[in-house]
């Protein structure tokens, strides 16, 4: 479902990414972690090309994302892409003028153009799926924290997204929250979703992945089922990582 191919991306002299290249099954859980300033969001945010890469390919479904066009022709194709893909944020990013209904059907209505009345039954769904069926009417700042984020997940899933892409998004959110947005993500592991997810949440990494990768320094350091990378890592990095997270 997901190919990258020797990825490379520096901010003026400061190289994040350095030939960076894996894989991911369709319905499958890819989890990124690693300490901050290792390249795990720039590499997310390249899936989807709000970051432009320097080197290297990115696939998704069998199309090159940064495809080697110009001008309105890439312009047209960047957003056929993004439409199969979901990105949800570490801030919730919804907009604070519409209700949690409006927000989610926005997008579907906009770019997909579908009828109010299946958007309106189809956020209902999904409003469902996060257990916020009763706030579809309230506006962003009635919400906590990880309702908002939970809102943000099911407009995200209201493009039906062949791939989700989850970035810290529990990160901004106080530890009672927490377990509320993780439960979302879980169900949708379950319903074999695919998708890539940046944590610091290892117990939850290790809850839902079924391949873990460890970053730092813009490159991959080790990668490995969950159960090996975190009971029996082989990197002297990846075990002073992890023993530093799960010390505090």
């Amino acid at each position: 479902m997901i190919s990258l191919k020797d990825i490379w991306k520096s901010f003026g002299d400061n190289q994040v990414l350095k030939g960076i290249s894996l894989e991911v099954e369709r319905g499958k859980i890819l989890v990124i972690i690693g300490p901050s300033g290792s390249g795990k969001s720039t590499l997310l945010r390249s899936i989807n090309h709000l970051e432009t890469i320097d080197r290297g390919e990115i696939w998704v479904d069998g199309v090159q994302v940064n495809a080697p066009l110009k001008g309105r022709k890439f312009e047209k194709h960047i957003n056929r892409v993004r439409q199969e893909m979901g990105m949800v944020f570490q801030h919730f990013n919804l907009f604070p003028h519409m209700t949690v209904m409006e927000n989610i059907t926005m997008a579907p209505m906009l770019l997909k153009k579908i009828p109010r009345e299946k958007a309106d039954a189809q956020a209902r769904g999904l409003l469902e799926k996060v257990d916020l069926a009763d706030k579809m009417n309230c506006y962003p700042v009635q919400l906590s924290g990880g309702q908002k984020q939970r809102v943000a997940i099911a407009r995200a899933l209201a493009m039906e997204p062949k791939v989700m892409l989850f970035d810290e998004v529990t990160s901004a959110l106080d530890p009672e929250l927490i377990g509320e947005v993780n439960k979302v993500m879980k169900r949708l592991a379950s319903e074999h979703m695919t998708m890539l997810i940046v944590t610091h949440e290892m117990r939850f990494a290790a809850e839902v992945a079924d391949h873990v990768i460890f970053m730092a320094d813009g490159v991959i350091i080790e990668e490995g089922p969950p159960e090996e990378i975190f009971s029996n890592p082989a990197h002297e990095r990846t075990r002073r990582f992890l023993f530093e997270v799960f010390k505090s």
